[in-house]
């Protein structure tokens, strides 16, 4: 007979909560986003989104438990994203699951966000084989990790063990897209906008720079990006019609191409077959497309969750619950949020 665990996310816009079978499968998820809540302010107030979550999350348990016809003392364990994320706002999420705890007597679990991230794959009927290379895109991070098996070979199911081998030097992808659509006076969230006005343009149509793409170390750099769309708008002015579309187009292609580039080189200094594409932008249908033909080329594959499992959502805390409780994993009641809490490995941690 299955188990099952509660999971709840807070770490920033987003307030959701899911339950997770023990065999990987979703039972019922619920997310509130707060997009209407900040696009007056062009961006997330954390106070704002802090005071959301608090209004929320409970109602939001309560649906989902009814979603899934069960009730809390059903929950094997309580799961939480503990960091990394807006201080306020994981808070919220840690403490209503410690309550929540308490009051079934269930273990409580503390999750790394960015590790959740990885383990949303595991929502999915096919994962990568360990070790593979994770490429991890988001609005606040873009970093290359290394995954490998810490289960002692009781199956890569069981343990990760991850290690950071580049990242950004300064903005992430999601931060490129929001603020070249902010410079262009797109609707908040500007990414989003970006990229549809991108699908009808040429993405040649303005040369931009494309940071450190051809230096050897897995890293990338996208605040030149930035500037030189600045420039670009106060020499030319903001487009419109199919100009602006060809330098959305162009945009996209100056963010997309050095990801791409970079994670294929770095698949193929680590040997690793099998490649991990996730986080809030991986749900961008020309980076998956554009990442995967580009492994296939050099007779690799590329694994992504499915959209929903992409952006922040408490099912892919439920896959990295799963692992942690599996291994041994348990945290204090006096767990504190961790706003730059670093990923050490989706797996038993004590924090």
């Amino acid at each position: 007979m299955s188990e099952h665990l509660l999971a709840l996310e807070t770490s920033c816009d987003e307030t959701a909560v899911a339950i997770v079978s023990d065999g990987g499968q979703v039972v019922a998820s619920r997310v509130h986003t707060q997009i209407d809540l900040h696009a007056l302010y062009g961006g997330v107030v954390p106070e704002l989104a802090s005071r959301d979550h608090l209004a929320r999350i409970l109602p939001l348990v309560d649906e989902t438990l009814r979603e899934a016809e069960m009730s809390l003392e059903e929950m094997t364990c309580i799961a939480a994203t503990a960091g990394p994320g807006l201080v306020g706002a994981l808070l919220v999420g840690l403490q209503t699951a410690k309550g929540l705890a308490l009051a079934s007597g269930r273990p409580l679990v503390g999750i790394n966000h960015l590790e959740a991230h990885l383990a949303a794959i595991l929502l999915e009927d096919e994962w990568p084989t360990t070790p593979f290379l994770a490429l991890l895109v988001s609005g606040g991070h873009t970093t290359l990790y290394e995954v490998q098996d810490a289960s002692g070979g009781e199956g890569d199911r069981e343990r990760w063990s991850v290690r950071r081998i580049g990242g950004t030097r300064d903005d992430a992808a999601g931060e490129a897209f929001d603020k070249s659509a902010r410079l262009l006076g797109l609707p908040y969230p500007g990414g989003r906008a970006l990229d549809q006005l991108a699908a009808g343009g040429d993405p040649e149509a303005v040369p931009l720079p494309r940071g450190m793409m051809h230096r050897p170390e897995p890293d990338f750099s996208f605040s030149g990006l930035k500037t030189a769309v600045r420039l670009h708008v106060e020499r030319e002015g903001v487009p419109e019609g199919q100009a602006l579309a060809d330098l959305c187009a162009s945009i996209r292609a100056a963010i997309v191409e050095p990801l791409v580039k970079k994670t294929v080189r770095a698949a193929e200094g680590l040997g690793v077959n099998e490649v991990l594409l996730c986080g809030g932008v991986a749900a961008n249908g020309t980076l998956r497309q554009t990442l995967e033909q580009a492994l296939a080329a050099e007779g690799r594959r590329l694994f992504v969750p499915r959209p929903a499992y992409c952006t922040d959502n408490a099912a892919m805390v439920g896959a990295a619950g799963w692992m942690a409780f599996r291994g041994g994993g348990r945290s204090p009641m006096n767990l504190n949020a961790d706003p730059g809490w670093k990923p050490g490995g989706v797996g038993p941690h004590h924090v």
